[in-house]
């Protein structure tokens, strides 16, 4: 048990200091992991020398309901008395196959608590036990319930901890049975730490992650100190001049402009709201030097296939120019191009380097 904890805080210690929310739906997980097996309801007296392993394959049909199959290896410890007060040690190896529902409470936050319940079945193998059931090599069922959570720290990676109930259908699960139990049900406890690598990833919530864009709070892009961070975050400082032309428009070299802050609706080219005030920043910049023309370049994340982020990347661009067409700016100073994924100035494997970019860029053309 002790082993177990240590092992459980260092896992929980680690996976703290890189949390992200990255919650996608049709998805495929296979885990892994250890256990802490405990009797609960039998005639016998528990030790502290129980062990386990296990295997899980996992879908996850939406972003709170998911469906697995576990299959598990306990191996439990008691300690009865014969007539003559000497103890004794009897022991139970049991493999089991589980098929639970999952039912996720918060599924677009960083720490995932969900609750489960199913059916399974179970092989046991009892040495030395108290009595001698028929046949202690049995076959037997079991229902399961419990809790747990999920600590998402990587696109593909997470940490998944687990406090399971078991109930079996007979009473023999310690080689222990008194006329009073003949017709009784022992249990047994599964506490289990391990991980979860997502395979198949399948598609990004539009739940938990409903529009594309930097990840601040709107009432936060007017905070210049946090644009500012975020962009010697993550663009390489060789390549920061480090300029500011207006909030929220970021001079990266000599001829780009950066716009922080121009925000779409989910997997569409609609600008969003919050967007316009960093638009009409772009338009006075624009009336202020009438002499120059912009090449508006769009961009997009990693996610989704080449020719399709290619294809919205073009239309983002040609939103922000019907935008600023609308504004009075001439349209013979304005034309778009679209990079799709290409040139990331940003680590795609973290949802804020993702957001860095799905960017708009003003390449000014003098």
């Amino acid at each position: 048990m002790k082993f177990f904890l240590i092992t459980l805080t260092l896992m929980l210690t680690i996976s703290m200091g890189v949390l992200q929310a990255q919650t996608v739906t049709d998805s495929w997980a296979f885990g892994f992991g250890f256990s802490y097996p405990r009797f609960q309801s039998v005639n016998i007296t528990s030790l502290n020398s129980d062990y386990g392993a296990y295997l899980s394959i996992q879908r996850n049909f939406s972003e709170h309901v998911g469906l697995r199959f576990k299959g598990g290896y306990s191996h439990l410890e008691g300690e009865w008395s014969d007539a003559n007060f000497i103890a004794n040690t009897a022991e139970t190896n049991l493999i089991t196959g589980d098929l639970d529902l999952l039912l996720y409470l918060v599924p677009c936050e960083p720490v995932s608590p969900y609750l489960f319940a199913g059916v399974g079945f179970n092989h046991k193998s009892i040495t030395n036990g108290q009595t001698t059931p028929p046949d202690d090599n049995k076959f037997g069922s079991q229902l399961n319930v419990g809790g747990g959570a999920e600590f998402k720290f990587n696109p593909s990676w997470s940490l998944v901890t687990e406090f399971g109930y078991h109930m079996t259908n007979n009473s023999e699960l310690e080689g222990t049975i008194v006329p009073a139990e003949l017709n009784g049900r022992d249990s047994y406890i599964n506490l289990s730490a391990g991980l979860n690598f997502y395979f198949d990833r399948g598609k990004k919530s539009e739940q938990c992650e409903p529009c594309e864009g930097i990840t601040m709070d709107m009432k936060d892009m007017t905070d210049y100190n946090k644009i500012e961070s975020m962009i010697k975050k993550h663009i390489p400082k060789e390549v920061i001049k480090e300029v500011v032309v207006e909030k929220n428009i970021i001079a990266v070299s000599d001829d780009r402009l950066v716009l922080i802050g121009v925000n779409f609706a989910f997997d569409k080219s609609e600008l969003l709201p919050e967007s316009y005030s960093v638009l009409d920043k772009s338009v006075k910049l624009l009336n202020d030097r009438p002499e120059i023309k912009v090449e508006i370049e769009g961009y997009t994340d990693y996610i989704g296939t080449e020719e399709y982020n290619q294809k919205l990347s073009v239309e983002r661009a040609e939103t922000v120019k019907a935008y600023l067409i609308s504004k009075g700016i001439a349209a013979n100073r304005l034309s778009t191009i679209g990079y799709g994924k290409g040139n990331p100035i940003a680590n795609n494997e973290s949802e804020d380097g993702r957001a860095m970019n799905r960017r708009i860029v003003f390449k000014i053309i003098k």
